[in-house]
C-alpha cells in the first residue's frame, strides 16, 4: 500500500487523521497518566496519616497487588529497576568468577548489575523480528562458570521463555527475568515476570505502572524473598537491628510511591488495552511507509503489548536513526534511540569486556532504530500529528 496521491488523510482504528491538528504542536515521547484512578486519594491518605516513609501500609499492599498480577507469591518493592536487578543477583550470591548470559541489546543496568557483583556479563545477539535475545545462541555461551541467565523482554514482545527455561533446567542455572518493560505482557498465556527464579520490574514514568522512580523483585521462593528483603534494607538483623553480618543497600520504596503504584495496578487491564490500541493504530496508519520496519502485532506465543512503538530503518538505506530523529525533533516530535549494545559500550570495553565481539542484529538496531511517542498520555490528536509528520518527512524515501 502506498500513500494516496494528493491526500493527507489515512484511516485506522482511531478514526480519520485530522486536517485541523495544529502544526508543530510538541508531542513528547512519553507522558504518564496519573488522573484516572485513586492516585490523588491514596497520596492524600499518606499525607493525612503521616505515613510517608518505607514503613507505611501502602508498601505491603503494592507488593501484594503487583505479585498477584504476575502470578507470584512474593513481591519486594525497591527504589528502582536497577536496584531490583542488583538485589536479585546478590540474593543468588552471584559473585567473582561467575558469568551471567544476557542480551547485548538492552539497557546498561543489566550488565552493570552483573559487574557490581564481581561477575562477568556474557552477551548474545537478538532476533531481527522481535528484537529479543536469540535463545538459540545461549547454548554455545554456557560453560562451567555460567551461573545465571538474564532474559530481558524488549519493547513489548517477550523472550521465548519455554526454550530459555528448558536450557536453565538442563544446565542447573538460575534465571533472573528482567520484565521492566513487560507489565501486562504474557508468553503463551503466562504473565512475563512469572518465569524466573527471580524477576524484576521497573516503575519509571514511561512504564505501564509507575511510581515515578521504583522497582520490584518477585519470586515464589520464601528464602529468596527473605534474602531480598534483607538486602534492600541494609541487612538489618531482625533480632539485633544495628548488627550486620552482610552488606546490603538502602533500596527501600516509600509509602507515597507505593500508594501511586497501587493506584496504577488497579488500572492494569485498561492500560494494557490502551497500549495495544495505540500500537495497532500506528501499524495501520503507517502501513505502506516502507522505509521503516514496524513491530509485529503478534508472534507465536504472544500478542504485542506495544510498550513503545519502535521503527527500524532498512539496512541498505543511508538514513540513520539519529538523522531521522533530528528531522522529527525539528517538527517537535519526541523520539528516543534504541539501546546501544552492551558489547559496544565504551565503559565496558574499557574494562576489557567484549573484545572483537560482533553482533550484527544488535548493531543494526542501534544504528537504525528509534521509537516514537507511545506513552499512556498520548491522545488521538497527537498520535495523528506524529503519523502525518512521519508520512510528510519520509513518505517518499525508499
Amino acid at each position: 500500500m502506498s500513500r494516496p496521491a494528493g491526500s493527507n488523510e489515512f484511516f485506522g482504528p482511531i478514526g480519520r487523521l485530522r486536517k485541523d491538528v495544529a502544526l508543530k504542536r510538541p508531542v513528547p515521547v512519553n507522558t504518564p497518566r496519573l488522573d484516572r484512578g485513586n492516585e490523588r486519594k491514596y497520596l492524600l491518605e499518606c499525607l493525612d496519616t503521616g505515613w510517608i516513609s518505607s514503613e507505611g501500609p501502602f508498601v505491603d499492599r503494592f507488593e501484594q497487588a503487583m505479585a498477584q498480577r504476575v502470578g507470584r507469591v512474593h513481591g519486594i518493592a525497591v527504589s528502582n529497576g536497577t536496584a531490583a536487578l542488583e538485589v536479585a543477583l546478590a540474593a543468588l550470591r552471584i559473585g567473582p568468577g561467575d558469568e551471567v548470559i544476557l542480551p547485548s541489546f538492552t539497557i546498561i543496568s543489566c550488565a552493570a548489575a552483573v559487574i557490581r557483583q564481581g561477575a562477568k556479563p556474557v552477551v548474545v545477539d537478538c532476533r531481527p523480528d522481535t528484537w529479543n535475545m536469540d535463545v538459540d545462541q545461549i547454548r554455545e555461551r554456557i560453560n562451567s562458570r555460567t551461573k545465571a541467565l538474564m532474559p530481558v523482554h524488549i519493547y513489548g514482545l517477550p523472550v521465548d521463555m519455554d526454550a530459555l527455561m528448558d536450557l536453565a533446567r538442563q544446565h542447573d542455572l538460575w534465571v533472573v527475568e528482567d520484565a521492566a518493560q513487560a507489565h501486562g505482557l504474557t508468553w503463551r498465556g503466562k504473565p512475563c515476570g512469572g518465569f524466573g527464579h527471580l524477576a524484576t520490574f521497573s516503575f519509571y514514568p514511561n512504564k505501564l505502572v509507575t511510581t515515578g522512580e521504583g522497582g520490584m523483585v518477585v519470586t515464589d521462593d520464601p528464602d529468596l524473598d527473605r534474602r531480598c528483603r534483607s538486602l534492600r534494607n541494609l541487612c538489618f538483623k531482625p533480632e539485633d537491628r544495628f548488627v550486620h553480618d552482610e552488606l546490603g543497600w538502602n533500596y527501600r520504596l516509600t509509602n507515597m510511591q507505593a500508594a501511586l503504584g497501587l493506584a496504577q495496578v488497579e488500572q492494569w487491564e485498561a492500560c494494557v488495552a490502551r497500549k495495544r490500541e495505540m500500537g495497532r493504530a500506528y501499524s495501520r496508519l503507517l502501513d505502506g511507509l516502507d522505509l521503516f520496519q514496524r513491530p509485529p502485532d503478534r508472534i507465536d506465543g504472544a500478542d504485542n503489548l506495544y510498550w513503545v512503538y519502535g521503527l527500524v530503518i532498512a539496512k541498505d538505506h543511508p538514513l540513520t536513526a539519529r538523522e531521522a530523529m533530528a528531522r522529527l525533533a525539528e517538527e517537535k516530535i519526541g523520539t528516543r534511540p534504541f539501546f546501544m549494545p552492551m558489547h559496544q559500550q565504551p565503559v565496558l570495553r574499557k574494562r576489557g569486556l567484549f573484545a572483537d565481539e560482533r553482533l550484527p542484529v544488535s548493531e543494526w538496531l542501534w544504528e537504525k532504530g528509534f521509537y516514537i511517542p507511545s506513552g499512556l498520555g498520548l491522545d488521538d490528536a497527537s498520535q495523528h500529528q506524529v503519523v502525518k509528520t512521519l508520512w510528510r518527512l519520509f513518505g517518499n524515501d525508499r
